[in-house]
């Protein structure tokens, strides 16, 4: 791949569902003419990708993830004319889209699975099947304390089928070659369609082989991916896989491999020890979560965000870390805390809604290494609501503005309830009204973004730590041919004096790049000494005298 077809190492993704984004036809669900409607928003916020959340046809009992077409749009959303039209005003803006590849399961009213169900069919081995229910039954969910078992029996079949997710959402088998056609078929139907690539859902689990069998001669199911590179790479040379991998550090080179498999995973380690970090208001746990993962290859990227629309899936933490950070941003464990994993809540509400805090944490998120993902509504600092069920509590429609139901819609009845009360409500947070407010967060993360895009060393850069001389002050560096960019950042609710180790760099000058302010004094004796106010952070250029 060359270097130019590297742009999702430049990227600023940005992660909406259309079911909540925006409702053009007036029914109360958000659709894909409302979206397009929309692109100039997530053009002039500085997004590069826009990443959507499944669309496809749905009982929708797991928020599209219970697919049972792959190849249409759901009728609620609009049509694949929509869709197309849709990616010809993206592209129109400079905006790429990839798209959820949800192949790990399926819906159990997908046709494939409703034919499944007979054992003399064809397509009976498509999923995975027992004669008799395991003994590991009850191990191995995915939403404890929603379900009981990960095998249940099927009248009509006789047998029991593999579910790692809810029920109605039947595990494919990925060893059989009929499958993994189907799956190709699939992708290149998107592409074909002008797709720049897939966000693969539960990648895991799609390369796991239990209960089957026989793995039609794959010894290594990380193969898969291999296989899955090579089909994108034929089809549409610099289209990406972006892949939901929350797995330990040493595991991590089995899936970007050497460049040949997938192009980018989050970085799940980096999430969950920078919430520990925000919690204790120190930079070691931030510098160890750096640390901890390998560095990609070459052709690799970390996806580094805040929040996701699941829970914050805390599970590479220690209980007693876990703890910590329940006690600093879910206190109210019965109400805020989700499958027994991590918090159900956005940022925002998390730092209790405090501006400085809540821009300190996504400045990090746009300065670490690797691409940025940015979830919708976050550019405006939308909140949750505690009273919706699991993981809808972070799925409210987008506020656009004061009017009601948050101008998401002209509809009575949104699909999903808006926040309307508490401080995050939609008449004191929505786009129109941070439009017109110069110091409004969305006003500063257009700028944030930006100012990132200028650096061009935050992406794809070399990076290191800092030496700070103060265990609240994170610093690092990104630097990449003969340009450097720092960002230093005060995690700590009282102001810091911060000595940056910058001996490296003694024969340069920090120019400011996102508040000039008073602007930078100078590197001395190898030193860059820094005032910082609570939560305070800078970012500046480090460029040769």
């Amino acid at each position: 791949m060359s270097v130019r077809d590297r742009w999702y190492q430049d990227a600023v993704l940005y992660c909406l569902d259309v079911e909540t984004y925006h409702d053009a036809n007036g029914d109360g669900v958000g659709d894909f003419a409302g979206l397009t409607a929309k692109l100039d928003h997530i053009a002039g916020l500085g997004a590069t990708c826009i990443w959507l959340l499944p669309f496809y046809p749905t009982p929708n009992r797991d928020n599209g993830y219970d697919v049972c077409d792959h190849y249409a749009v759901d009728p609620r959303l609009g049509t694949l004319g929509d869709f197309v039209e849709f990616i010809r005003a993206a592209e129109d803006r400079g905006l790429r889209v990839i798209v959820d590849l949800v192949v790990n399961h399926t819906s159990d009213q997908h046709p494939w699975f409703q034919e499944a169900r007979d054992p003399d069919s064809d397509r009976h081995d498509w999923y995975v099947w027992s004669d008799e229910k395991p003994e590991d039954a009850d191990e191995g969910m995915i939403f404890p304390g929603e379900q009981e078992t990960v095998w249940t029996y099927d009248r009509k079949a006789k047998r029991y089928y593999l579910h790692r997710f809810y029920e109605h959402q039947p595990d494919l088998n990925i060893a059989n070659p009929h499958v993994r056609a189907e799956i190709e078929r699939v992708m290149g139907f998107w592409l074909r369609l002008g797709v720049s690539g897939f966000r693969i859902d539960a990648a895991p689990f799609l390369i796991e082989h239990k209960g089957i069998d026989e793995v039609s001669g794959k010894a290594d199911p990380y193969e898969y991916l291999r296989d899955f590179r090579t089909f994108l790479s034929w089809r549409r040379g610099d289209a990406v896989l972006l892949a939901e991998a929350n797995v330990a550090p040493g595991e991590v080179p089995h899936y970007f491999g050497d460049g040949e498999k997938l192009h980018m995973l989050f970085n799940f380690v980096l999430n969950q020890h920078l919430f520990l970090a925000l919690a204790r208001q120190r930079k070691a746990p931030l510098e160890r979560g750096l640390l901890l993962p390998p560095k990609p290859p070459d052709e690799g990227q970390w996806a580094t965000f805040l929040r996701n629309h699941d829970e914050l899936a805390l599970g590479r933490l220690t209980e007693a870390q876990r703890d910590e950070i329940a006690e600093a941003f879910a206190p109210d464990r019965e109400s805020m805390w989700v499958y027994d994993r991590g918090p159900r809540r956005r940022v925002p509400p998390m730092l209790d809604g405090d501006a400085a805090r809540v821009r300190m944490a996504y400045s990090l998120m746009l300065s670490l290494p690797g691409s940025p993902v940015i979830r919708y509504g976050e550019e405006i600092g939308m909140g949750d609501d505690l009273s919706l069920p699991e993981r809808t509590a972070v799925r409210t429609p987008m506020q656009w503005s004061d009017k009601p139901n948050a101008g998401f819609t002209s509809s009575d009845e949104p699909v999903r309830p808006v926040i309307d009360s508490g401080p995050f409500r939609y008449q004191a947070v929505n786009v129109d009204r941070q439009r017109r407010e110069p110091d409004s967060l969305l006003m500063w993360m257009e700028r944030a973004i930006r100012a990132r895009k200028e650096a061009d060393v935050f992406g794809r850069g070399d990076w290191h730590v800092v030496d700070t001389d103060h265990a609240a002050v994170f610093a690092h560096v990104c630097k990449r041919g003969g340009r450097a960019a720092a960002a230093v950042h005060n995690l700590s609710d009282a102001e810091a004096e911060a000595a940056l180790d910058l001996s490296a760099y003694a024969d340069r000058t920090p120019l400011d790049l996102l508040d000039p302010g008073d602007g930078l004094p100078g590197i001395t004796g190898g030193t860059l000494s820094l005032s910082l106010p609570p939560y305070g952070f800078r970012w500046f250029r480090l460029d040769r005298a």
